[in-house]
């Protein structure tokens, strides 16, 4: 036999052998269809408990080398109005499903890693998204590419369109470059890994004196790795970078962050989750004036895992309820008090474990110096208390074991920030210094006054402690009542009450 026919045979052999792995592919992803199905449904629930949105699929049509189907995004219930999607209303995904072992759209890419699938998904034009093809001539907004390995775990690439989009009898303008998305999940869900950027954005509206509100952001970039605990809770870290965003009123610039940063890290052990998220801006421009730049450090520790689980599943479902109820969604006062009656309701949960928040520090810094604000507050668990509280001290004893904070303000600093936001108000550098001045010097002499305040150097100084029902103010001790009737009510110590 010769080299060609014995290449002509492996070919052969090849081709049947990838035919019959294809099948089997497809056949196996037939099979699993609606426990894949379920599981988006479970995960949706768990993302957004509150949507109430209901994953389902429609046309599955099983070839050899792939097959088609379309996934179907609904209101859960057909006879109520929802926030996304009303009775009728659905979002379509056609995907196409190239089998493994080597589906053809990972071949193009040169992508030889073997492979259950990969799914090609983009959005159909129906009554829910007919503007959205407006702005987009017809084109779906994104298209997704997702390969599904054999283990279950999923890699997606999502790109974004750009979009210009303008409405000249309103004025209104949406305009973007577009973006990515990349996201991997593994088989269950549990880690998660994502990424994206978005190069451009600008969004144009009016405000209620019928003026042109521009609003532009530009570089933005998100990333996280993160993971369920034991308990249900995810954790993990996340980063986020913002170049600039601006905003303008009437062709006039109102106010301009620069080089935004957030960072958190979050841990769990022992069931105990604790962690750190940094928020900074390197610059911050309120009408055309430097106001400097600020960070917040802030720090979570000793929350209890299953406490949090329990109040995430107590919150939701008392929300669902809220939401349920005829006409809450016409009536904004009966919903922001259904709100807070429900996190009054499940806040306890929280306290589980005596959970510590630390701010430090809240800066903020000018060319001219820098204030601070450090607080620290460490929970105790009201479960832990027996008996009914007998005084003021008492009911907050049960809550708060101590509270530790300090305020310095650089009087320097300060005297530059009203400076500028006198200058932005039309007043001269000259005029808008000396009135700066004033205002710090009058502010410092009425915190001593009413002893609200301290002046240390050059800085002006809070300082405020709470453990066992006593308060420490700038040094002076005495119990909590005396302290809300002096300070909170406006008593200025030594008068009659």
């Amino acid at each position: 036999m010769n080299k060609s026919k014995i290449a002509v045979g492996v070919i052969v052999a090849l081709g049947v052998v990838w035919t019959g792995a294809a099948w089997f592919t497809g056949k196996q992803l037939e099979n699993h269809r609606d426990e894949l199905v379920q599981q988006a449904n479970a995960q949706l629930n768990q993302i957004a408990p509150l949507s109430r949105l209901k994953v389902s699929y429609q046309d599955y049509q099983r070839g050899v080398f792939s097959s088609q189907a379309k996934v179907v995004i609904q209101a859960s219930s057909q006879t109520e109005d929802n926030a996304f999607l009303r009775p009728g209303q659905s979002i379509v995904l056609n995907e196409n499903i190239d089998h493994g072992p080597f589906p053809f759209a990972q071949l193009k890419k040169f992508n030889l890693i073997p492979s259950m699938a990969s799914v090609h998904s983009q959005l159909e034009n129906t009554e829910a998204l007919k503007r959205l093809f407006e702005l987009t001539q017809g084109k779906s907004l994104m298209q997704a590419e997702t390969r599904i390995g054999y283990s279950g775990a999923t890699d997606t690439a999502v790109n974004m369109l750009p979009v210009d989009y303008q409405n000249a009898q309103s004025g209104e303008r949406l305009a973007t470059n577009g973006g990515q998305f990349n996201i991997s999940a593994d088989s269950k869900g549990d880690k998660v890994s994502f990424d994206s950027s978005i190069g451009s954005l600008a969004v144009t509206s009016k405000n209620q004196m019928d003026q042109p509100v521009l609003f532009t952001l530009n570089g933005m970039e998100m990333s996280g790795n993160t993971h369920l605990t034991a308990q249900g809770v995810r954790i993990g870290d996340q980063n986020l970078k913002l170049d600039k965003l601006t905003a303008s009123v009437n062709g006039q610039d109102a106010f301009a962050l620069q080089g935004v940063k957030l960072k958190s890290a979050f841990d769990a052990k022992d069931n105990l989750i604790a962690g750190d998220t940094d928020l900074a801006a390197d610059k911050i421009t309120l009408l055309n004036q430097d106001f400097g730049q600020a960070k917040l450090t802030l720090k979570l520790s000793q929350l209890d895992g299953d406490a949090f689980k329990a109040f995430q599943t107590s919150y939701n479902a008392q929300m669902e309820q809220l939401m349920n109820q005829p006409g809450i969604a016409q009536d904004p006062l009966r919903y922001q008090l259904g709100v807070r009656q429900v996190l009054a309701n499940n806040l306890p949960l929280l306290l589980k474990g005596s959970p510590v928040v630390n701010i430090a520090p809240l800066s903020w810094k000018n060319s001219k110096g820098e204030s601070t604000l450090n607080f620290a507050v460490n929970f105790k668990d009201p479960a832990t208390v027996t008996g009914e509280p007998q005084t003021l001290g008492d009911a907050v004893d049960r809550v708060l074991k101590t509270v530790d904070g300090k305020l310095v303000i650089n009087m320097d600093m300060a005297t530059e920030v009203m400076r500028r936001v006198g200058m932005s108000q039309g007043y001269n550098e000259a005029d808008a210094n000396k009135l700066a001045e004033q205002q710090v010097k009058g502010f410092a002499a009425m915190g001593q006054m009413f002893r609200l305040t301290t002046q240390q150097d050059d800085n002006i100084v809070t300082s405020l402690q709470y453990a066992t029902g006593q308060v420490t103010m700038n040094g002076d001790k005495m119990p909590l009542d005396q302290f809300l009737a002096h300070y909170m009510l406006g008593i200025p110590a030594g008068m009659p009450q």
